[in-house]
């Protein structure tokens, strides 16, 4: 391997480096601001982990077609020691920002949806539960304008017929129960 793709190597390896400090403290900063459960910040740690190496793997490969030398590691090492000197608290208010516009933007998104779907779909319903009800009362008063007097001329004409009959007790009480649902629904009590 000669200078140049060594000084590449190094290079891209505190690129590298840099990136994974950067990548770190990101990971950090959403770990504390959305408040995951405890085990599973072990769980992002390994993910974390892995991805950094399979990252740097590939950096290395692409560059030097992944020689392992001691270089990598100090460019590595530095990488990381200069972000944690000059980007660490740059990175961490980025990313404090950036999760704080992520949260408005959510709110917002849940307010327009809230005032444009929901609370028009809420006066639909009760303008349709308005007029279900109009229709009702309507209906009732129809009905007991129409009904009311032809029942009475039924009852006028049949009570002779059904006396003369001698009705048993329990026909008559379903009659005086259906009469009481009648009068129930139609309004007042009337006879």
């Amino acid at each position: 391997m000669n200078l140049q793709t060594q000084w590449l190597t190094l290079v891209w390896m505190l690129a590298s480096g840099t990136l994974m400090g950067i990548a770190f403290d990101s990971y950090r900063v959403v770990t504390g601001q959305l408040r995951f459960p405890r085990w599973s910040v072990h769980l992002l740690d390994l993910f974390y982990w892995i991805a950094s190496a399979l990252f740097v793997f590939r950096m290395l490969y692409h560059v030097n077609q992944g020689e392992l030398r001691f270089y990598v590691f100090l460019g590595l090492f530095l990488g990381v020691w200069i972000h944690f000197l000059f980007l660490s608290v740059l990175t961490e208010r980025f990313v404090v920002n950036l999760i704080r516009i992520v949260r408005r933007i959510y709110r917002v998104s849940v307010r327009l949806i809230y005032l444009t779907l929901v609370v028009p779909i809420k006066w639909l319903w009760k303008g349709f539960r308005l007029l279900l009800g109009f229709l009702w009362i309507l209906i009732m008063f129809l009905g007991r304008v129409t009904l009311l007097p032809i029942w009475k001329l039924l009852a006028w004409a049949f009570r002779p017929i059904l006396n003369a009959l001698h009705i048993p007790d329990r026909l008559r009480k379903s009659r005086e129960y259906v009469v009481k649902l009648w009068r129930h629904w139609l309004g007042k009590d009337q006879e």
